[in-house]
């Protein structure tokens, strides 16, 4: 069969994220990457509508989509492993690189060519690549505090570093700067107070 390729990627429930830590609510490889579609589609709209930019937010929003793809052949490499030293970052991209292949595998040839466009990010350009990595890494820090609303002190090392991290990217990234100013508070609302909101 050549044509099992949805079939694989809707395996991404089955990969577990954060595994080296206890978790208050588990996070799959499939939700993570709905929101970070999510994301990378706001961010876009932000920077268009308020920074005059000029993104094409339905395309980050699929490139979002298929951001992790590999991981439904490699599992979850959690992030101090895959970033511990340049050789083992460097193998892990290879391997990464593989997985996509084999994946454009399971689709008949004449949409191979199409699908493999949203598993190369080096057809987007800097700043949109930046986009998504900047979603990518609000999904993290949003999870983090999600945690630390429930006690789970598990993740308020991650917490402090992601925070970190993304203060280091707003500095030269208006949308993200935009996000942490109108948009993280609201993630650690209950439900009514969510509502009550309108």
């Amino acid at each position: 069969m050549d044509n099992t390729f949805l079939a694989m990627l809707f395996r991404m429930r089955h990969i577990s994220r954060w595994s080296l830590m206890f978790n208050t609510q588990q996070e799959n490889l499939m939700q993570h990457t709905v929101e970070c579609a999510f994301i990378t589609h706001f961010l876009a709209i932000v920077g268009n509508c308020c920074f005059n930019k000029n993104y094409n937010a339905d395309k980050l929003c699929a490139y979002a989509l298929f951001h992790d793809v590999s991981e439904v052949l490699t599992g979850d490499m959690p992030t101090p492993v895959k970033y511990f030293n340049e050789e083992i970052k460097s193998a892990y991209k290879d391997i990464e690189k593989v997985a996509c292949e084999r994946l454009l595998m399971h689709l008949p040839p004449e949409l191979r060519e199409v699908y493999s466009a949203y598993l190369d990010f080096g057809n987007l350009s800097a700043d949109e690549r930046k986009l998504i990595k900047i979603a990518d890494k609000l999904c993290a820090y949003l999870k983090c505090t999600t945690e630390l609303n429930a006690s789970n002190k598990e993740f308020e090392a991650a917490c402090s570093s992601i925070r970190r991290q993304l203060e280091t990217l707003a500095e030269e990234n208006e949308e993200l700067r935009y996000f942490l100013s109108n948009c993280t508070d609201s993630f650690t609302l209950s439900l009514d107070n969510l509502k009550g909101a309108l």
